[in-house]
């Protein structure tokens, strides 16, 4: 948790901004509930709702509050432990003493929420709450609001609060990718041929559970990385083959970092293997050099699938007009997902909210093209902005075959050349970046290794 000054001063600027842009009523936050894995007692791996830590920061079950946009008055809904909770959990803290850490003044049993929002919505007066993610808010809004549809208002507001991160956040988020530094170098350190993968990411995930909570995404480890997301990792680990890491941790203060890597599996890049990837690389690295306020993320987004289709045009997988290309959605062939998403408490920072708020301005408008569909942030940079950037380069054969079957590629594709790549798999490199007042900065104290040479140097050292 944070000081609790910084929790006041989030919900407070949340309700001017609400009451400034005419909103009347209440706004309802529900936090997560525990939820059963095979039984009631056995549950999944707690995790708080993420706008519930960011504007009250109490990192336990069944909390609910109220903010009244007339009155400002704020309440905290909450049971205190009986007999029976303390001989299994131990003495607790009332539920006023935790409302008081994070400077709310008011606690009542979390049953009464019931009779609040009924009061509120008798008199006429909006309920705002945003998307339920978890299936017992969805259940118990449902019930508290008859059915009523989440406040599209209170979701602007909080995204235009959240999207920018706070100093406090920030060294939050730099402490995350410390760590996800570490996890990645003892990936890195314990790839051997002949092993199996599951033993590499058992590893990783537990150095993250040892100095934070966790992952902060299931891991993807894979030598089959023209597959974006495999968590598939029974796979033995072959000579020639290229690894791809994508994994992050969650710090205890539940914020993100998301790298990832390309790695030989015998410790050094076969020729074709290398073109590849200092294309990606280089992709990374001239993406990173074009961020800055006031420049779309769309128009990096573009740029860099530009340079990536110069690249390969010069390996002649692709042949042509280069812009033509960029406009026809060639580099979707290549890369079919986006440059990077926004990231904070969340790894895709508020996608629960619904990706289109939360990555594009209102006047940007998501496109339908393979690859720049799923660019996930587009907006205008700010000071604050936490993204990720992430190229890569994949040979799908089944989107291959897709492009060539349906002339999709619109005559720029060299099938004869391209299919040589069919068993290459897939490269992708991604940084965590934090946009500044004149530019940007990479986040956590140092980059992995991410030139050729480097990674080769690193791994030639185990």
């Amino acid at each position: 948790m944070f000081a609790k000054e910084i929790y006041i001063a989030r919900r407070a600027r949340l309700l001017s901004d609400m009451v400034a842009a005419g909103e009347k009523g209440i706004v309802l936050f529900l936090g997560n509930a525990e939820a059963p894995a095979q039984y009631k007692d056995n549950c999944y791996k707690w995790r708080q709702d993420s706008s519930w830590l960011y504007f009250f920061g109490l990192d336990e079950p069944l909390y609910g509050a109220v903010l009244d946009l007339e009155s400002g008055e704020q309440t905290l809904f909450a049971d205190d432990v009986e007999i029976g909770d303390i001989i299994w959990m131990g003495p607790q803290p009332t539920v006023l003493s935790r409302a008081e850490s994070v400077g709310i003044r008011r606690a009542v049993p979390y049953g009464e929420l019931d009779t609040v929002v009924a009061k509120a919505l008798r008199a006429g007066r909006p309920v705002h709450f945003l998307p339920p993610s978890r299936y017992y808010n969805t259940l118990k809004l449902a019930a508290l609001t008859g059915g009523a549809k989440p406040s599209e208002a209170l979701v602007r507001a909080v995204i235009a609060q959240r999207l920018v991160k706070e100093d406090c956040e920030i060294a939050a988020i730099d402490a995350a990718c410390d760590l996800g530094y570490e996890m990645h170098t003892v990936a890195r350190d314990a790839i051997r041929t002949g092993i199996v993968e599951q033993e590499i990411v058992g590893k990783m995930e537990g150095l993250t559970l040892s100095k934070g909570w966790g992952v902060s995404f299931p891991t993807i480890l894979t030598q089959h990385g023209e597959t974006l997301h495999n968590h598939l990792h029974d796979k033995i680990i072959e000579p020639g083959k290229l690894m791809v890491i994508d994994a992050g941790a969650e710090s205890n203060e539940h914020y993100a970092s998301d790298f990832t890597r390309t790695y030989p599996t015998g410790g050094r890049y076969t020729p074709r293997q290398r073109d590849i990837y200092q294309i990606v690389c280089d992709c990374n690295n001239f993406a990173f050099s074009q961020i800055r306020p006031g420049v779309a993320y769309r128009d990096v987004h573009l740029s860099t699938v530009r340079l990536m289709l110069e690249r390969l045009k010069d390996l002649d997988l692709v042949r042509g007009d280069v812009d033509a290309m960029v406009a026809e959605g060639i580099g979707g062939l290549f890369m079919p997902h986006g440059l990077g998403h926004n990231m904070g408490l969340d790894v895709h920072d508020m996608e629960d909210l619904g990706e289109n708020l939360v990555g594009y301005d209102p006047d940007q408008k998501r496109a339908s093209q393979l690859g720049l569909g799923s660019l996930r942030m587009a907006r205008k940079l700010v000071p604050g902005h936490v993204i990720t950037d992430e190229p890569g380069i994949y040979f799908i054969p089944a989107l291959m075959q897709k492009f060539k079957d349906e002339g999709l590629d619109k005559g720029f594709v060299h099938f004869a050349k391209l299919e040589t790549y069919s068993d290459f798999g897939g490269i992708r490199l991604e940084d965590d970046v934090l946009v500044t007042a004149d530019g940007a900065r990479r986040l956590g104290r140092q980059r992995l290794p991410i030139e050729p040479d480097e990674v080769e140097a690193a791994m030639t050292r185990l």
